[in-house]
């Protein structure tokens, strides 16, 4: 029998990418493959969402914070704007707590998003980034 898990994702919500070119990745992403620009959250930095299905793709332009566009991250100076993976959960807190009693260290966070969104990062055994988050209490009502 299985032991059971610390956490319970959800899903894949979201891959965020960095950009040297914010129109080539729009070309790419909307004219190539066919993917619908969405409103973003009013970050401090520039950057464009796109969503087929459930799926969305989050580019990011490249900066000091960010790292270079391309798909490796030789170091950029704020870990959320690197290349991660997203998954949604119930209560971001709660897993923060659930991180923590199990030795499992955060990379970056928690922390709100502008749009009130929590958020927690952490590594894969081989380093990738993956965000954990959840929505604000009253769009967990809905």
């Amino acid at each position: 029998m299985p032991s059971p898990s610390l956490l319970s994702v959800h899903a894949i919500d979201h891959v965020a990418v960095i950009a040297r070119d914010l129109e080539a990745s729009r070309h790419f992403y909307e004219a190539i493959l066919g993917m619908k620009p969405v409103p973003r959250p009013d970050f401090p930095f520039p950057g464009l969402w796109f969503q087929a299905g459930n799926t969305q793709i989050h580019v990011i332009l490249q900066s000091e914070e960010s790292g270079p566009g391309g798909p490796s991250n030789p170091g950029g100076t704020l870990t959320a704007r690197g290349h991660h993976m997203a998954f949604a959960l119930d209560d971001c807190s709660k897993a923060v707590e659930q991180l923590h009693s199990a030795d499992i260290p955060i990379a970056a966070g928690p922390q709100s998003r502008p749009d009130g969104f929590q958020q927690v990062y952490i590594r894969d055994p081989d380093g990738y980034l993956v965000e954990l988050f959840s929505a604000p209490p009253s769009e967990q009502q809905r």
